[in-house]
């Protein structure tokens, strides 16, 4: 018993010989697709942060606005003494600037004894003319390759060794940043 489909046709139904020339007389004018070399390749998405562009703007805004005294100090590039008679006040006031610097030596392109010397009579000589702070350049050691900052790491051991040095931290940015230092003077001797 053959059922037919919802269609009309039974399952079993092949197709004829007039099918069969019927769509080959349909399909005579048309023409293959000619064949890709290659499958195309889908579009690679880059991926992107979606909010790197603000990131990067707020790294700027904040390198922008931090104060580079407290930057390079905090590096451990500054230099910083004080002994016990001078208070924290007295040191956030010499290292923010606020002493009238009233003498400088600049030590630059000296050798260590004439830096010595040079350094020795300059500090003795304020103390004479009644000079509370003074500011000394030592440079920052840029020309002395491997060896690092000689002269900077040689006033430091100095001036703590030097009784009429009561404190000393490195000077702000504009006033020679951790090439410079500040020096608070005992003028009462």
């Amino acid at each position: 018993m053959n059922e037919k489909d919802s269609d009309g046709d039974s399952p079993d139904d092949k197709p004829t010989e007039d099918d069969a020339s019927l769509f080959r007389r349909v399909m005579a004018d048309a023409k293959p697709i000619a064949a890709a070399a290659t499958a195309p390749v889908p579009r690679r998405v880059v991926p992107r942060a979606r909010f790197r562009a603000a990131d990067e703007r707020e790294v700027l805004r904040e390198s922008l606005e931090a104060d580079i005294d407290h930057t390079e100090a905090q590096s451990g590039s500054g230099l910083r003494f004080q002994r016990q008679s001078v208070g924290r006040r007295t040191m956030r006031k010499l290292a923010r600037g606020k002493f009238s610097v009233q003498g400088e030596i600049d030590l630059h392109g000296m050798t260590v004894s004439e830096a010595s010397a040079a350094l020795h009579d300059f500090i003795d000589d304020s103390c004479l003319l009644g000079h509370g702070c003074v500011r000394i350049v030592h440079g920052k050691g840029l020309g002395s390759g491997n060896r690092g900052p000689v002269l900077k790491h040689k006033v430091d051991a100095w001036l703590r060794r030097w009784q009429p040095v009561l404190a000393f931290v490195s000077a702000r940015q504009v006033d020679g940043g951790t090439g410079a230092i500040y020096v608070l003077l005992d003028t009462s001797r």
